[in-house]
């Protein structure tokens, strides 16, 4: 991050620099030479890495660009994951504009120049925009065809740089301040959650994860249902010997001993019909009832 914000166009030459023939002397040109070559200096990405990288697709791309500027926590810090679409974007816009490697180091220098005056300078959108054209004035096409070798874009080239910074970094110049400038606070999501042990019931099924059953699911569906103190009686009478059992007393006889079917059924049917007119009998004094009260509103209306 060597170069400074002030970087300035090139100016006339001064009477001291210029020979009576009216050229530029050799160390004039010299120093030039030299403040030329500290614009965008030091690069951001070295030709090793422009030229790994142009190998990779838009994910492999990504992962190398992670690796070189060392996030390791993309997945947890939202700054370095908003830092890291900021630099593979500029990289994919580049590689559509079919850049030279020296273009590509100065454009991602310049991505990265720009960040880092935000960032540590604290520099305004106004103030990057002017060193922006400063900046461009130095490496971008000169007026003065003096200098034609040092250029390293074209005017079209030049223009769609400046396109592309006005509709990525500087349309969202405050978000950017607010992300380097404005403390956000640590929010721990979380859920309490309360969870009901299960108590070892014996049974033949194993006992439900704590976290992935409740106990009243599991007793009403999985758990084997109690046996009952009669059932076991009934099977130690069965596995007992058969002179071990007692005898059925009079009262254990059955009640319907000497009832046919058609007895029953004749019972039932009786049984049924009284129950039957009982309620049809109370429904009709009901729906007589509501009925002379409504009567008795019509007429009320009528007389209205």
């Amino acid at each position: 991050m060597a170069t400074a914000l002030g970087t300035t166009v090139r100016g006339t030459t001064s009477a001291a620099a210029v020979d009576p023939a009216g050229n530029s002397s050799e160390s004039e040109r010299d120093a030039e030479f030299q403040e030329h070559e500290k614009i965008l200096s030091p690069d951001f990405l070295s030709v090793a890495q422009i030229i790994e990288m142009l190998a990779e697709d838009v994910d492999g791309v990504q992962r190398k660009l992670a690796m070189f500027l060392n996030f390791k926590n993309l997945k947890t810090c939202l700054q370095e994951d908003i830092l890291l679409d900021y630099y593979v974007s500029g990289f994919l816009w580049a590689r559509g504009m079919d850049f030279s490697v020296t273009q590509y180091s100065k454009f991602m220098t310049l991505l990265d120049m720009l960040l880092h005056n935000l960032r540590t300078l604290h520099v305004s959108l106004e103030d990057s925009l002017k060193w922006v054209g400063e900046v461009m004035a130095e490496i971008g096409p000169s007026h003065l065809q003096k200098n034609e070798k040092w250029n390293v874009f074209d005017i079209k080239q030049a223009n769609a740089i400046i396109d592309y910074l006005k509709i990525s970094l500087f349309q969202h110049y405050k978000l950017y301040e607010f992300l380097f400038y404005s403390a956000r606070e640590e929010i721990v999501l979380g859920t309490e959650q309360i969870i009901e042990v299960v108590k070892p019931s014996g049974g033949l099924f194993p006992n439900p994860l704590e976290e992935g059953i409740s106990f009243d699911i599991y007793s009403t569906f999985i758990e084997p249902p109690p046996i009952l103190h009669t059932e076991i009686k009934r099977l130690d009478q069965e596995q007992g010997p058969m002179e071990s059992q007692p005898e059925a007393s009079p009262s254990d006889t059955d009640a319907l001993v000497g009832f046919t079917i058609e007895d029953v059924k004749s019972v039932l049917a009786q049984v049924t019909d009284d129950i039957l007119i009982s309620i049809q009998t109370e429904i009709n004094e009901k729906l007589q009832i509501q009925e002379e009260a409504f009567n008795a509103r019509i007429e009320k209306l009528k007389k209205a």
